[in-house]
């Protein structure tokens, strides 16, 4: 009997962690300080705390507390097991993280601001996790009313955004809007560039054994193919294998010591999930 083995609880743990701190570090060192809000109950956090002085980690724990009742009465309590303890922990985090201005250039600030805020997402998606807030609503509207819930979440936080106007003026819309940007750009390259692999698909005609011994010997994950040619109309054999970006240059060069003519056809992966490769 084969045992299935199974991303160790520990180590998800510690990837939300992570990425709650990481969205905690964005708010409280570069949009807390000055008053910007990118979106999210944090956002709001920020807006409530510039005009009346609450708390931030007050606000967000409202909202997020607020919007996992919503999500138990309208999805069901799966979908809330999944957000809860984000929802929870985040203004705890914010909390007890300190909170001041690292950077005096407002730009970089929403560089770095919205770099950390991609990243950690990033993560919390890793794990399918969440912070809560802004992201139940729009998940609600796409199971009653069918509406794309990236749709319905870029408008919500878009209006977040714009009440920058309102607080501290046109310049903070601008930034919060530039930083939004960034933080889709990194979250885009943070799901993609981190498990980067290739796969490699490689034909010989003379030497296609010696190559399925190698590949098998060095490399796991090899898949053969039974194809036919089209010029020859003759059996053959086409060999598949996932490999590592670092790995790639040596694959390569050990099949053409074995064959200088093999045919070698490469393409970029941007996910592997399961096999060696755990997340």
């Amino acid at each position: 009997m084969t045992t299935i083995k199974k991303p160790f609880p520990w180590k998800r743990g510690l990837i939300l962690l992570a990425g709650l701190e990481i969205v905690a570090l964005a708010v409280n060192f570069f949009y807390a300080p000055l008053n910007t809000a990118v979106g999210g109950s944090t956002g709001i956090s920020i807006l409530v705390d510039a005009v009346w002085g609450i708390n931030r980690s007050v606000t967000v724990f409202i909202i997020n507390l607020l919007m996992l009742i919503l999500a138990f009465i309208f999805l069901g309590k799966k979908k809330v097991c999944n957000i809860v303890v984000g929802s929870m922990l985040l203004p705890v985090l914010m909390q007890i993280t300190p909170s001041f201005k690292v950077i005096d250039n407002d730009l970089l600030a929403m560089i770095y601001g919205g770099a950390l805020m991609g990243f950690g997402v990033s993560l919390l998606y890793r794990v399918n996790a969440s912070s809560g807030g802004t992201t139940v609503p729009p998940l609600i509207l796409q199971k009653y009313l069918y509406i794309d819930s990236a749709t319905s979440l870029f408008i919500i936080d878009m209006a977040i955004i714009f009440l920058n106007v309102f607080v501290d003026g046109w310049n903070a819309f601008f930034l919060a809007a530039f930083s939004q940007v960034i933080t889709t750009l990194t979250m885009r390259y943070t799901e993609t560039g981190f498990n980067k692999k290739y796969q490699v698909r490689v034909m010989s005609n003379r030497k296609i054994d010696e190559i399925r011994a190698m590949l098998q010997e060095e490399y796991q994950g090899l898949t053969i193919y039974d194809v036919t040619g089209g010029y020859s109309d003759k059996d053959k054999q086409l060999l598949w294998v996932v490999v590592d970006p670092n790995e790639y240059g040596r694959l390569v060069s050990h099949v053409q010591d074995i064959d200088a003519d093999a045919f070698i056809i490469t393409e970029s992966v941007a996910k592997v999930h399961g096999g060696r490769w755990r997340i």
